[in-house]
């Protein structure tokens, strides 16, 4: 056999070239497409039409259905999009994602575009250099397009020849009259590249150039592109891994979508196949099973019109689809008092927009479980000292908790600060790495509440009435302050309205001030000892303190809005 291991390498590099390719042309267009996919998913209602329409038409604005459905397991995860609207989302990234496979064998089969490829990437180099971040996205856009077929080129020239390297077809045929078996054996095949290579598109581009060179007929490639379907569901549920439980569903629907297509497309598998080769030819594009460059148009179509008749065939159940998979994975109960991420642990998105909105996420769930710390110092004023012993050591727990998801959010945006950035998106990191600071400042503030707390038992000092109505105010007054800050942190940042928080912060400082004088004189006239009052000064400081950082936290949103 001539072929060897550096013939398979220069298969394994234009397999390589044609990946790069297709990963810059899908950022890049995620790019151009900017902050209008979220909106676009933001925007999504109950109406499973509308789903499937929205699915398919970012799937082919970015030319990735892993993109695409990870997206949504995040917005799920987010609480942005229900399990049902996700169902119909990820039906139409399935049909989207054909799109692919029509350009590959359009272009990639019926034109050389390998030969227009470098003239093209020759008439962009310069975008790339433009200080415009539009033009350079263009730019990247063309030269990934560019490259994907000077991969797909080198792809097809790098195949051994069969002529040549009989024993390759030999090794093949022993597999390929095995009847369903055979056609089982290659969707396994399929499912297990794609999984591998983690693009179905690059998988699909494989099949199509096993195929016309004949390694493989187009029935056993038909069977390959129906593993690929399966294969591609598994991005999404590695995604889903350490998500919340709806989004781990909502993969799972995914999957048991797909599962379910090729199980009853096998099951018919001949007739289908001979209605697609009839469709075929009815269309124009030729006899697949007799006409080896009717092929590649055939593989699309046989593709698109699976995927197509999956969806109208599944769009109908999306209601049951969602209790099966609920059914399936259940709600696991899990300690809402414990600070945990949720929503950045599916990891970067593949745009900078899209994982800022994650981190936006994540940066409103910290600040509202701060608020929850804060709510159960307050409430543990009165407490007895064995029962305060317990709830302090919980608290203990919760600010360590706190300072481990700061460095969790700050890492995941220095990570994102890592991509090209525009210089929104710049301001948005410093801002969001400012808020996330004094979110954790709250926490330790709260904690030094309940510390001067434990002081005050271990002391054996009382708080009068008087005392203990007015801490009690000054909590109420900065729980009120932290639930505006909250607020803030859930909404779009252009709509945020300071006035509030500043009212609040104002209200906690002139109380604050009161509170002094009032110490001040009652000290004089000895109306409790000096210890209860550095306890109590120092109740009513921290208080203060986390006032000033809540409302600092809320300047840091509203200049972000103002930026915008």
């Amino acid at each position: 056999m001539d072929y060897g291991i550096f013939d398979f390498l220069k298969l394994i590099g234009s397999l390589g070239v044609f990946l790069y390719g297709m990963k810059l042309m899908s950022e890049a267009l995620q790019k151009v497409a900017g902050d209008k996919m979220r909106h676009i998913l933001a925007a999504m209602t109950s109406n499973r039409v509308k789903g499937v329409i929205t699915g398919l038409l970012i799937t082919t604005i970015i030319q990735s259905s892993s993109a695409t459905t990870v997206m949504v397991v995040s917005f799920v995860n987010a609480g942005l999009l229900n399990l049902v609207e996700s169902i119909g989302v990820i039906m139409g990234s399935n049909v989207g994602t054909t799109v692919t496979a029509w350009l590959i064998s359009i272009l990639g089969f019926k034109i050389s575009m390998a030969e227009v490829s470098l003239p093209l990437i020759g008439l962009c180099l310069p975008l790339l250099f433009s200080n415009k971040r539009s033009r350079k996205s263009w730019g990247e856009l063309i030269i990934g397009f560019g490259l994907l077929f000077i991969g797909l080129e080198f792809l097809k020239n790098s195949m051994p020849n069969l002529n040549e390297n009989p024993e390759i077809f030999t090794f093949l045929q022993n597999y390929t009259d095995m009847g369903y078996g055979s056609y089982i054996l290659f969707m396994l095949i399929g499912t297990a590249l794609t999984i591998l290579i983690q693009s179905s598109s690059a998988t699909m581009a494989l099949t199509l150039v096993m195929c016309a060179n004949g390694w493989i007929s187009y029935d056993i490639a038909a069977s390959m592109v129906l593993g690929e379907n399966i294969g591609t569901t598994i991005t999404a549920n590695l995604a889903a891994m350490v998500a919340n439980t709806t989004a781990k569903r909502a993969a799972f629907a995914h999957f048991l979508f797909n599962v379910f297509g090729v199980t009853w497309v096998l099951a018919i598998f001949p007739v289908f196949l001979k209605w697609i080769e009839e469709l075929s030819v009815f269309v124009g594009i030729g006899d697949p099973s007799t006409n080896i460059e009717a092929v590649p148009m055939s593989l699309s179509l046989f593709h698109t019109v699976f995927n197509v008749s999956n969806v109208l065939l599944l769009i109908w159940f999306t209601k049951l689809i969602a209790r099966l998979v609920t059914k399936i994975i259940p709600t696991r109960e899990s300690n809402e008092d414990v600070f945990k991420l949720k929503h950045i642990k599916i990891g970067l998105l593949s745009t900078p927009d899209a994982s800022l909105f994650q981190a936006k996420q994540e940066i409103a769930l910290y600040g509202k479980n701060t608020r929850d710390m804060f709510q159960q110092v307050a409430a543990s004023l009165n407490m007895t000292s064995k029962d305060f012993e317990k709830q302090f050591d919980k608290l203990v727990k919760l600010e360590d908790e706190s300072d481990k998801i700061e460095v969790e959010i700050a890492d995941y945006l220095t990570k994102v600060s890592e991509s090209k950035l525009s210089t929104e998106n710049s301001q948005r990191i410093r801002a969001m790495f400012k808020i996330v600071s004094e979110i954790e400042s709250i926490a330790d503030s709260s904690l030094n509440v309940a510390k001067a707390m434990l002081r005050k038992i271990e002391q054996n000092q009382t708080f009068t009435e008087d005392l203990n109505h007015k801490l009690k105010s000054m909590f109420a007054l900065v729980d009120e302050t932290l639930g505006v800050m909250c607020d803030n942190l859930t909404m779009e940042y252009k709509e945020v309205n300071a006035k509030k928080a500043y009212e609040l912060e104002h209200a906690i400082n002139d109380y604050r001030t009161i509170l002094k004088q009032e110490h001040l004189i009652a000290i004089e006239e000895k109306r409790y000892n000096y210890p209860t009052g550095i306890l109590y000064t120092d109740m009513f400081s921290e208080c203060e303190k986390i006032g000033d950082y809540a409302i600092n936290v809320t300047q840091a949103i509203k200049e972000i809005g103002t930026d915008n």
